[in-house]
């Protein structure tokens, strides 16, 4: 026992080592400056929201319309106060990185009533969002012969969850909330294994069958009723750079998806001038880098196999 504690007997040593580090390394630690979006916090509002968004389906059952106006009504309270103050840390992050600005000196700036606003404009947009979700989900029982109706949708198709998400973080990204977006994004990309940057546009009545893989980039231009399977990437074909070699942002650098297409598995897509015309279909493993007009199906030519007797 004793040999245990001399051993730990380094451990100030190492303290004093790893915080000289945060001195040093400034860029990799936030220490004295305005609060960022709490992680944990942003998690439970996503949950609070998508029991909004289905009610009945997750954490409280037995709700009819008797007494589902108190149980939204008291998460939207709870969820006004919260995202607001959540919205409220990342606007205020945001302009003091923006304007070299230290936190203190931002007492003229109302960032809360900024935030609030913002909040409210949010939560107005949650009954839209519920009718393209309802699209979203009719869209998944007509296009997967396995599904045996729309509850079991709801309830286990991460494809659904991570269309979910996205739709509430795009909203968010819409009215330029910082941070907040591409958290909630991450987030449902940890659960799914489905990368949907908050920034892409997705019509409604959209599937993805499977999902583990798929990777949707943030100028992505998606119209409605298309459909992905299992490790499609719509992706940037490259990242142009200024004279001094910084990359240049606010470009569009991902594909436009046509209404009616179905892209099947672990295909690509890439680059912003890339267009896939209406109702056509790409098939398994290819690659384009190339607009293709509507109505066409484009494959990769079979490789011939080769059979012999196992020795």
């Amino acid at each position: 026992m004793a040999s245990d504690f001399r051993r730990k007997d380094i451990l100030p040593d190492i303290t004093d080592q790893i915080v000289a580090s945060y001195h040093e390394i400034g860029s990799i630690n936030h220490l004295g400056h305005c609060p960022l979006p709490n992680y944990t916090e942003v998690v439970e509002l996503i949950d609070d929201l998508v029991e909004i968004l289905y009610p009945g389906y997750r954490r409280r059952q037995n709700l009819h319309f008797g007494n589902v106006m108190y149980h939204v009504g008291d998460l939207l309270d709870s969820l006004h106060d919260r995202l607001t103050t959540q919205i409220c840390r990342a606007l205020r992050h945001e302009f003091t990185t923006r304007t070299d600005t230290q936190c203190e000196s931002l007492v003229a700036h109302d960032f809360e009533a900024e935030a609030q606003d913002i909040t409210i404009e949010f939560l107005k947009s949650l009954p839209s969002i519920r009718n393209i979700l309802a699209k979203d989900v009719q869209a998944a029982f007509d296009g997967d012969p396995a599904a045996g109706n729309l509850d079991e949708i709801i309830f286990s198709y991460p494809g659904l969850q991570a269309i979910t998400v996205h739709r509430l973080a795009h909203e968010l990204y819409r009215r330029s909330v910082p941070f907040i977006p591409r958290m909630m994004a991450e987030r449902s990309h940890s659960l799914t294994g489905i990368d949907i940057h908050p920034g892409a546009t997705i019509g409604h009545s959209f599937f993805i069958d499977h999902g583990t893989g798929v990777v949707i980039g943030e100028t992505c231009e998606i119209h409605p009723h298309v459909k992905i399977y299992q490790g499609v990437t719509l992706g940037a074909l490259s990242f142009p750079k200024d004279g001094e070699g910084k990359l240049i942002r606010g470009q569009k650098r991902h594909p436009t998806i046509g209404e009616g297409v179905v892209i099947y598995a672990n295909a690509t897509i890439l680059g912003g001038d890339t267009v896939i015309g209406a109702n056509s279909v790409v098939g398994a493993s290819v690659s384009i880098n190339k607009s293709i007009p509507p109505a066409t199906i484009v494959t990769i030519e079979k490789p011939s196999l080769r059979f012999r007797e196992a020795s």
